[in-house]
């Protein structure tokens, strides 16, 4: 169900709706309140592990959150996406930043799982709107291809499976592969 505006909903008329019933979260998109899809088991386990993942190669250089709003702009238009996990360094996060407001800069890293019902075409258009917003680096998991792509904003995207290493520059001595992720979640092969 869409909250459906006469007009189109700037960020604060957005900000300053009722919350949704029950565990519906909205993104902001195209000036309307859109409902983001609740994730699912297989969905959880895999935000669990890649925010393990990045919490330990990242401590103390900033903050990695799970389902937090981004207050952004998509085609100079506001935007309010609430990615699966953001990561932000403490060099971008503002001193003022209020702790139980959304995320009010670009973040350093963006990770969206592909959901049931969205196809991978659509997170990566998603991809490009995050890079144009001045988000520096986006992985986009499938779960059902078992691989993380990683779209950069001056350069082609890069698909890891399987044993591939996956490293960043971003992020100093992070490398794992999308297998350790899945063996972390406990998703088996033969699970899809």
């Amino acid at each position: 169900m869409i909250l459906q505006a006469k007009n189109q909903l700037t960020l604060q008329e957005f900000l300053n709706l009722p919350t949704g019933e029950g565990d519906i979260t909205y993104e902001l998109v195209d000036g309307q309140a859109i409902p983001k899809m609740s994730p699912k088991k297989f969905h959880s386990k895999l935000t669990r592990a890649l925010l393990n993942l990045i919490e330990q190669c990242c401590e103390g250089k900033g903050e990695a959150c799970p389902e937090l709003a981004i207050a952004l702009t998509r085609r100079g238009r506001d935007w309010m996406p609430i990615p699966d996990i953001l990561y932000i360094s403490n060099e971008r996060l503002p001193p003022d930043w209020d702790q139980e407001g959304v995320c009010s800069v670009p973040p350093d890293l963006v990770i969206e799982i592909v959901s049931p019902g969205q196809t991978f075409g659509q997170m990566a258009a998603k991809a490009k709107d995050y890079l144009d917003a001045k988000v520096l680096r986006v992985w986009v998991l499938d779960s059902k291809a078992r691989s993380i792509t990683v779209f950069y904003p001056e350069a082609a995207p890069q698909t890891y499976m399987g044993e591939e290493l996956l490293t960043d520059s971003l992020f100093e001595g992070l490398e794992f592969t999308v297998e350790q992720v899945f063996q972390k979640a406990k998703i088996p092969l033969d699970a899809q």
